[in-house]
């Protein structure tokens, strides 16, 4: 059974730094994309950042987050990890981590139709 949990949100001023990370389990997580998106409420879920299998060599970003987040993975502790600094009031969301299964070795995806798996969630409050 694939499972994936996120940790580290929280709550935090602007200007302020947080770090995400995604545990996944119950399958081989190092050859597939994994992503992550946010929803605030009464918007519709949106793309964060993706990374391809290798960290490092490819990935993705929201034209929003671009600059200011980064995303990498560590395939031996199976877990993605999202760093987010400069965070804005327009940051505040429910983060959601994500992983692609059928296609391995693609390159990283915006598309949230084209994730298998998704966690549970963790809250980020940006205050100003």
């Amino acid at each position: 059974q694939v499972t994936l949990v996120e940790s580290g949100g929280g709550s935090v001023q602007a200007g302020g730094s947080l770090r995400l990370s995604c545990a996944a389990s119950g399958r081989t997580f190092s050859s597939y994309v994994m992503g992550w998106f946010r929803q605030a409420p009464g918007k519709e879920r949106e793309f964060v950042a993706a990374i391809g299998w290798r960290s490092g060599v490819s990935t993705k970003f929201a034209d929003s987050v671009k600059g200011r987040f980064t995303i990498s993975r560590d395939n031996a502790k199976s877990t993605v990890y999202l760093q987010m600094n400069s965070l804005q009031p327009e940051d505040t969301a429910v983060y959601y981590c994500a992983a692609e299964l059928d296609n391995p070795y693609r390159s990283p995806t915006g598309v949230v139709d084209e994730y298998d798996y998704w966690g549970q969630g963790t809250q980020v409050i940006v205050s100003s």
